[in-house]
């Protein structure tokens, strides 16, 4: 598996990024043993950058990994909400606990939505900062689905890694387009951002297109290494013959295929509609003001995600 240097930090990351949300509660919701099985066989196979959050709850998943694994061997990337040097502390040290490190290579401010949100959670980026001074943060940086943070963080030097929405359709930006993101992500690359894409396959939703959804971001220069979200060996042995640019044997193809799949409304949506009235297939409905989906009659066109503007819609 490639490794490249993430931009001007010192890390070397595969360019396939282990997306850890995929096999923690919110999804796939599998046991730290069944995780940890499964980034055993992703590292044995090449892939020594893993991205997980607090909110996925999957450090242990990722500490029973880490005590079958050289640590100096895998680069971790966590996220938090954290916006005071208390909670900012917490989180830190939630992390270093729950996955059983002395240090987490990535730290990042979770979900900015522009330069508003950055400045308000400034103090957590600040304590941060200091804690990468004594050696526990190796670097520190911001996750967002917007294009107004990607500009925001041009002009904050401390900010050294990027992780945003990129994918074919600009499916989950939620400020833009993918060439206006694409165009902001070029001159991040050009200043020494490190820059991971997330959602590729725009949250499950562009899963039959996988193969050009894949070219498109393997094609653009700004991006260092691509988070996907894997919960079968299958998938992981899939993802690494694409992405060093092989065909997938058949055996693997039709398991990934055979892979029962559902449309997932996330906790965060807020009951809109507007999805409603893009499914012609009458598959969504909302009951006791929650949005709910009939896996009968839904055939995971994706058609509704795109009309949701909180991307809250995937396939997994």
């Amino acid at each position: 598996m490639e490794k490249v240097l993430l931009g001007n930090t010192e890390l070397m990351v595969s360019k396939l990024c282990f997306g850890g949300l995929t096999m923690g509660p919110l999804q796939s919701n599998m046991s730290p043993d069944e995780g940890g099985k499964l980034l055993l066989h992703a590292f044995e196979r090449g892939i020594n950058f893993v991205d997980t959050a607090e909110i996925y709850e999957t450090y242990p998943h990722i500490k029973n990994a880490l005590h079958k694994w050289s640590r100096e061997d895998v680069v971790i990337a966590t996220k938090s909400y954290a916006y005071s040097n208390e909670t900012a502390e917490a989180s830190l040290s939630k992390a270093l606990k729950e996955m059983d490190t002395d240090y987490i290579d990535i730290f990042l401010l979770h979900e900015q939505e522009s330069e508003y949100t950055i400045k308000g959670h400034y103090e957590a980026l600040t304590y941060f900062l200091k804690m990468k001074e004594k050696g526990y943060i190796k670097a520190v940086g911001i996750s967002t689905h917007t294009i107004k943070a990607v500009k925001a963080a041009l002009e904050i030097k401390e900010i050294e890694v990027l992780h945003p929405i990129v994918n074919i359709e600009g499916l989950g930006i939620q400020d833009g387009t993918i060439e206006e993101m694409v165009g902001l992500l070029n001159k991040a690359n050009e200043v020494g951002k490190g820059i991971y894409g997330m959602k590729p396959l725009g949250g499950g939703n562009l899963l039959k297109n996988f193969e050009a959804c894949f070219d498109y971001v393997l094609n653009l220069d700004c991006l260092h290494s691509i988070a996907v979200g894997m919960q079968t060996k299958e998938e992981i042995n899939g993802n690494i013959a694409i992405f060093q640019g092989k065909k997938i044997d058949d055996k693997t193809l039709n398991k990934i295929k055979e892979k029962e799949r559902k449309l997932k409304i996330d906790y965060w949506c807020e009951s809109c509609g507007k999805c409603i009235e893009s499914c012609g297939h009458k598959a969504l409905e909302i009951v006791n003001d929650k949005l709910v989906v009939n896996h009968k009659k839904c055939v995971l066109c994706g058609y509704c995600s795109k009309s949701c503007p909180e991307f809250c819609i995937k396939v997994i």
